[in-house]
């Protein structure tokens, strides 16, 4: 189109073609994702040329039971001890230390791209509603959202904290304390605080796209039924449906045999990079 793209030349010529979740590779084919190389990508997908292996995780680094970076250290043989990750950052925080209220977290790059606009008006409707819920966010970036997360703290001084930059350890305590991690992101090729999450039983709300898609099984009744739920997605990226997302976990979060068997489906998990190693290899043997 009388440009020059490197890129382009390297996915015609090359012997395959990988992204970083099997979701991502089929939505870089439309015209949304594909940034106008969907029409060469779709073509490479027909031939055989393009998949997607999902991103593995560091277990070692992020693993409940051996974290040195958090309060208690607990495992699903030992699920009452992450309380006590919870209580942490409710007092790191200055927040109400309670039990029964859902703590959401959230830590995120402050841009649009994560949805950070659909959590911030879907949570302001909600907080104004008097639900028993805490937020805590982590993290940088826009100037517009890091002063309109500033405004909810200060309008909300007891549900709401807000901890402006990047603390790796507050990280950690954040992923363990957490009941649920709020990532609604508009798109996410792979992502990897969701798999965090699930390492450390909180359950990831999100939004279904890339690796989000991938590996995070939405809390309906059959999947419930099937011990296959570990999280909650939604599907239209509108604080609406985000909201109403909220309300389902909500609802939820008030049956705790229910959401002690999706804790321990989600820590049962495995995204270690021995998978994704092994789906790597299987595929170089396979390119002629």
């Amino acid at each position: 189109y009388n440009q020059l793209s490197f890129i382009k030349g390297g996915l015609i010529y090359a012997d395959h073609i990988t992204t970083v979740s099997p979701t991502y590779a089929d939505e870089i084919c439309t015209y949304e994702f594909g940034y106008g190389l969907e029409g060469l990508l779709s073509y490479r997908a027909g031939q055989g040329r393009l998949s997607g292996i999902l991103n593995g995780i560091d277990e070692h680094e992020w693993q409940p039971a051996t974290d040195k970076n958090i309060a208690k250290n607990f495992s699903v043989k030992s699920l009452r001890d992450k309380k006590q990750n919870k209580i942490a950052v409710q007092e790191r925080f200055h927040l109400p230390v309670k039990e029964d209220v859902l703590l959401i977290g959230l830590i995120s790059r402050l841009v649009s791209q994560k949805g950070i606009d659909l959590s911030l008006e879907a949570l302001d409707r909600l907080l104004k509603t008097n639900q028993a819920i805490q937020f805590v966010c982590l993290g940088s970036g826009e100037e517009e959202y890091e002063h309109n997360l500033r405004i909810l703290r200060a309008s909300f001084p007891d549900k709401v904290a807000v901890h402006i930059g990047y603390d790796e350890v507050l990280a950690h305590q954040i992923e363990a304390g957490a009941d649920v991690f709020l990532m609604p992101s508009r798109f996410e090729p792979c992502g990897l605080n969701q798999m965090y999450s699930l390492q450390y039983g909180t359950l990831p709300i999100v939004r279904s796209t890339g690796g989000l898609e991938d590996t995070v099984v939405d809390a309906s009744e059959q999947n419930r039924k099937h011990g296959t739920a570990n999280g909650f997605k939604f599907e239209q990226a509108s604080s609406e449906v985000l909201e109403n997302t909220f309300y389902r976990v909500i609802d939820l979060f008030k049956h705790p045999r229910i959401w002690r068997k999706m804790m321990i489906t989600a820590m049962e998990q495995d995204f270690s990079w021995e998978n994704s190693a092994k789906q790597y290899d299987a595929l170089y043997e396979q390119i002629n």
